[in-house]
């Protein structure tokens, strides 16, 4: 596949057709009242019906078939909620065993569980497919594929590869939406121009396009797609209203606001947010182990304060789709477009990106004080995803420090009941959690924080236990 980023070369972006100044006026006072009707009289999409049409702005919205490129931890969740409130649904995945295995009711998603999927294939109104002749006559077709990093610049061929792709399907009054992570501009300066391309069309105009960023958090059973507010957008009014329209039918509340860029910078505020608290929160807690301080009881006793405060914990590093790389499009947006640093951001990925390390050193530190030596020492890691209580293993924290472990000379063996086996890093055993494999082993660290897990059993038993996740107590543990 091939990239606008990639390589020596770069595609020419189209310049931004943007409304006049009367025009965006217009446009931000329609939003305004756009969204407190919506905050007034939002609807519960539990009640919504097949077929039911929805009004908004005097516009009769209505979609019947809906086309979702990429069914991964984004797109099946909204694929399977689609399906649930009424629309006929293509799941369009380029991985040919994932449709496999979705069409034969096996899903690979927390979030999704197989009787959840089997329903809806039962239905007859959801199809897993790799070809894109199956999205003809589509009237909504959202794309979330992967954003990845490639050497700190954005990858967007996933995205061009799904804009090609559709493209020659796209048809008079469709709507377009982008829910991948990306940098302010990319609907319109990048899908854009591929869509038109491909079809003969034009957005404004012929059809609808926008952009929606998605808000999943894997593995979380309070906040799910369903009743998570949706941030919408369109390029223009009519297609705010349609993509609204479409949201309105699948979650509990959306969020309109006056662009494309708006909400693609909505999205890249949430994790650059968290990227840099956690930055701070993660050379605190380096700094407070020099300093002879409980960092944890410090941050238990600040969240004591009812205002002004957040607590963010610290861990071996941060990982997923996310943190370890949505900051960085708008820092590279920033260097590109004004030739400036965005300062915050990269020092928080400084000291993020140090964390495996440093975990690695403070177990090598431990082993030292009890007598053994990291190389042939046998460890036991509880924990390879990159959060609690999932398999996604994603630019997991957890994978770095173990690997590093490994090349250490290290017997690294890991518990970790939800990822799939072909995740596992080379040279890493995958063990259950039993009172042998602990007490057999030099060290146990925790470096995921699974409910499943049995601290209790652990921190009785091991010699020494690094805790990352403050999990465990006792005096054979040291917490990071």
């Amino acid at each position: 596949m091939s990239s606008a980023f990639s390589g020596g070369s770069r595609r020419a972006f189209c310049p931004l057709r943007s409304p006049p100044p009367a025009a965006r006026h217009l446009l931000r006072s329609r939003v305004r009242s756009i969204s407190r009707k919506r905050t007034s009289d939002s609807r519960n999409p539990s009640s919504l019906q097949p077929g039911d049409f929805l009004l908004l702005g005097g516009a009769r919205v209505s979609a019947e078939k809906v086309v979702v490129i990429g069914q991964g931890y984004v797109g099946l969740p909204l694929a399977i909620r689609a399906v649930e409130a009424g629309f006929d649904v293509v799941g369009l995945d380029v991985d040919a065993d994932r449709v496999k295995r979705l069409a034969s009711g096996e899903s690979f998603v927390e979030d999704i569980a197989a009787d959840r999927l089997g329903r809806a294939l039962g239905s007859g109104r959801y199809l897993p497919s790799t070809e894109y002749a199956d999205a003809a006559g589509f009237d909504v077709c959202v794309i979330t594929v992967p954003t990845p990093l490639r050497d700190g610049t954005p990858d967007l061929s996933y995205v061009e590869q799904a804009g090609n792709g559709v493209g020659p399907y796209v048809r008079r009054g469709c709507t377009v939406v982008l829910e991948s992570t990306t940098y302010p501009g990319t609907t319109e300066e990048l899908l854009r121009p591929l869509l038109e391309s491909a079809s003969g069309l034009r957005a404004p105009g012929d059809f609808h396009l926008g952009y929606s960023p998605e808000r999943i958090d894997p593995g979380n059973p309070t906040w799910r797609l369903e009743n998570t507010p949706k941030v919408v957008s369109g390029v223009d009014l009519a297609s705010l209203e349609r993509v609204d329209g479409f949201y309105r039918r699948i979650v509990a509340r959306t969020v309109p606001v006056s662009s494309t860029r708006v909400a693609e910078l909505t999205k890249l505020i949430e994790n650059t947010f968290r990227q840099v608290n956690l930055g701070l929160i993660n050379e605190l807690t380096m700094l407070s182990h020099h300093l002879g301080i409980d960092v944890w009881q410090a941050i238990d006793a600040a969240e004591t304060k009812p205002f002004g405060f957040m607590p963010f914990r610290p861990g071996p590093g941060v990982g997923g789709h996310c943190l370890p790389i949505d900051p960085c499009y708008l820092s590279w947006q920033v260097k590109r477009r004004l030739g400036r640093q965005f300062r915050f951001i990269e020092l928080a990925n400084d000291v993020n990106h140090a964390m495996p390390e440093h975990v690695t050193q403070r177990i090598m530190a431990g082993l030292n004080r009890t007598g053994r030596a990291v190389s042939g020492a046998r460890l036991l890691m509880l924990g390879l995803a990159y959060k609690r209580n999932t398999g996604d293993m994603r630019d997991s924290p957890a994978v770095d420090v173990a690997r590093r472990l490994c090349d250490l000379g290290a017997d690294v063996r890991a518990v970790e009941p939800y990822a799939e086996p072909y995740h596992i890093p080379a040279g890493v055993l995958v063990v259950p959690l039993t009172e042998q494999e602990v007490d057999a082993a030099d060290a146990v660290v925790v470096t995921t924080d699974h409910d499943v897990f049995d601290y209790d059993m652990v921190a009785r038993r091991a010699r020494y236990v690094f805790d990352a996740r403050n999990r465990c107590s006792g005096p054979a543990v040291e917490r990071l």
